[in-house]
């Protein structure tokens, strides 16, 4: 049996993968986009949502973006991790206002 503990450590590595993957992602986005994809959509969402849940929609959107980052990427070719500096549009699943 997982203990919150561990699901703990094991969500905060999965969002460091997260960040490698979509670097222009905020934290706070991060953590929006998980609560939304976990069906949290009201104003309390991020407050409501339990570890595990997190790390389960963390681990989904991981395997999404690796794929699109894989097929974007052809053989030998890094894949593009964002926008040059001082763009003001914002990607994210949540989808949110410029800074």
């Amino acid at each position: 049996m997982r203990t919150a503990e561990q699901t703990r450590l094991d969500l905060f590595a999965a969002l460091a993968q997260l960040s490698r993957l979509r670097p222009e992602w905020r934290v706070g986005q991060n953590v929006a986009n998980l609560a939304m994809t976990a069906g949290r959509l009201d104003a309390g969402g991020v407050w409501d949502l339990e570890d595990d849940e997190a790390l389960a929609e963390a681990s989904r959107l991981i395997e999404q973006y690796s794929e699109i980052d894989s097929e974007v990427a052809g053989p030998g070719d890094a894949p593009d991790r964002g926008r040059p500096v001082g763009s003001a549009s914002q990607d994210g699943v949540a989808g949110s206002p410029g800074r």
